[in-house]
């Protein structure tokens, strides 16, 4: 698999990594066994990125990635853990020196690891990313070898761009797909120029561009896309993207049509991976089969010209109005 750096951390990642949202909780229920064999085959496609959070699941996502970390101790994995959404309330208050230690140390239990690869905060209250006290607080977290680098999960472009101006942050993490395209025009290139890796999630919009869905389509009753249609549970832009369901039906036909021959998730992913200043892109999957597709969308030819403004053209008619300028 096509490799890049992943920013100020040093380390070289494949361009197709792995989310492990999904077989922790959130997607209705993944067994122990499938989740497991999964992240087996992920590796075996040639994924080398896998990011997990300390409350998928309350820790399980952490504790597969590090039974799947303990079988393959030297195959060079990186794993990306984030913290921050175990605080109650989710206030910036909670983002304090004791709490990060608290947090780190239960993850690196979990993960069966002395030091963490890199810790994000998990999309933080606006205000953490303005503290200079919590970058200092991660600067102490990287000095005592409990991580190796830091970075910051983010909801939207602006405290994308408030993050990369941070000089020891390694990484940022965003949404970005076809669906979602304002980071493409300012973060990405601010990225870019200050050297910081970019990790794209929600890269399929939580699946509509999978193009296995329509307008009748139904998800259990413990999926994030049914409970967290409309916010209820945490930011809308972290279901579908923030595009409303029966539009994003829409959008994802015409982009599965653009994509012609090519499964419409690869050719997503793909996509994403032209996109200039991207390191890697973390798909998630359920099963092998997913997990191998995913990885094998690294290896498709770039979209050519009249498909990117195909997808533009998309955006535009269809989703624009609805993200733009919320995102």
């Amino acid at each position: 698999m096509q490799t890049r750096t992943l920013g100020r951390t040093g380390r070289t990642v494949g361009v197709v990594g792995m989310g492990c949202w999904q077989i922790g909780a959130g997607w209705g229920t993944v067994a122990e066994d499938d989740a497991l064999a999964t992240l087996v085959a992920a590796a075996d496609a040639g994924v080398t990125f896998f990011d997990t959070a300390d409350v998928y699941g309350d820790g399980r996502s952490e504790e597969l990635v590090g039974r799947l970390l303990a079988e393959r101790p030297d195959a060079g994995l990186v794993v990306a853990t984030k913290m921050g959404r175990r605080a109650q309330p989710h206030e910036a208050a909670q983002y304090t020196l004791d709490a990060f230690r608290r947090w780190n140390d239960r993850s690196r239990e979990n993960l069966g690891v002395e030091t963490l690869d890199l810790v994000q905060l998990h999309c933080p209250p606006p205000p953490v990313l303005t503290t200079d006290a919590v970058y200092d607080a991660l600067d102490t977290l990287v000095q005592e070898g409990r991580t190796r680098a830091y970075g910051v999960s983010v909801e939207t472009v602006e405290e994308g761009l408030q993050a990369v101006a941070r000089p020891n942050v390694a990484s940022v993490q965003i949404i970005l797909n076809p669906l979602r395209r304002k980071p493409v025009e300012e973060f990405l290139p601010a990225a870019a120029e200050a050297g910081v890796g970019v990790v794209v999630r929600v890269p399929l919009a939580s699946g509509l561009l999978s193009g296995r869905y329509d307008e009748s389509t139904t998800f259990a009753a413990d999926d994030h896309r049914t409970f967290n249609r409309h916010g209820e549970a945490f930011d809308v832009g972290e279901t579908f993207a923030g595009v409303p369901f029966d539009v994003g039906v829409l959008a994802a036909r015409r982009i599965a049509a653009i994509a012609g021959e090519t499964p419409s998730a690869a050719f997503t992913l793909r996509w994403i991976v032209e996109q200039p200043g991207v390191s890697v892109v973390i798909p998630g999957a359920r099963n092998p089969e997913q997990a191998r597709a995913n990885a094998a969308a690294a290896d498709l030819p770039a979209p050519d010209p009249s498909q990117l403004d195909a997808v533009a053209e998309v955006y535009a008619d269809l989703v624009a109005e609805h993200v733009h300028d919320r995102w």
